[in-house]
């Protein structure tokens, strides 16, 4: 049996307090066989800070969405809460990851919730802030940045993800969510079988 000493056991608490305000990894070695690998990571959801995991949309057309309240492009959040209603029953979800890597996102989560849902009636899902691009990056935003080359440039940048748990396409912060491209692409992903 294995005896701590006191500062061993403080060191040991103080660690386990220690875990990122957007718990956006998943431990390591713990994954979900059934979910795609793109897909097993987990996030504090923006409302509650509860940890939701993207395994939930398996099978599902994604689009991930970096945003920002206090950018030119935030009223792309009429849009995409546009998009997403007009497509949930046939399988699309959009999720809004709030980032501050730009500098123009709000102090706290419950603010950026409250703005979200007060001006622009935001229902779809979203997460506390994360960081999106750079060293910082949470593993998720790595994932998706690798297989385009792009990282996200600036707030509202898109990456479409089909329902077999990977990456489609990624789309700038000039695409809205009511463009032809991104639509088309949106209907063609929902169209697939799913997994």
């Amino acid at each position: 049996m294995t005896s701590f000493k006191p500062l061993q056991c403080l060191a040991l608490m103080v660690c386990s307090l220690a875990v990122p305000a957007t718990w956006a990894q998943s431990a390591a070695g713990t994954t979900n066989a059934s979910c795609p690998t793109l897909l097993n990571h987990s996030f504090l959801r923006l409302q509650d800070e509860k940890p939701q995991s993207l395994c939930q949309y398996s099978g599902k057309v994604i689009l991930v969405v970096n945003t920002a309240s206090y950018c030119g492009f935030t009223p792309q959040y009429k849009g995409l809460e546009a998009l997403h209603e007009k497509y949930k029953d046939r399988g699309l979800v959009v999720l809004g990851f709030p980032s501050n890597d730009f500098a123009q996102e709000k102090a706290t989560n419950q603010e950026i919730a409250d703005f979200c849902e007060s001006t622009f009636g935001v229902k779809f899902p979203m997460f506390t802030k994360t960081s999106v691009t750079g060293d910082a990056a949470v593993p998720f935003f790595k994932q998706l940045a690798q297989t385009p080359g792009q990282r996200p440039k600036w707030n509202f940048y898109k990456y479409l993800i089909g329902r077999d748990g990977k990456l489609i396409d990624s789309y700038s912060s000039m695409t809205s969510p009511d463009s032809k491209s991104l639509v088309q692409a949106v209907e063609k992903s929902l169209a697939a079988k799913p997994i």
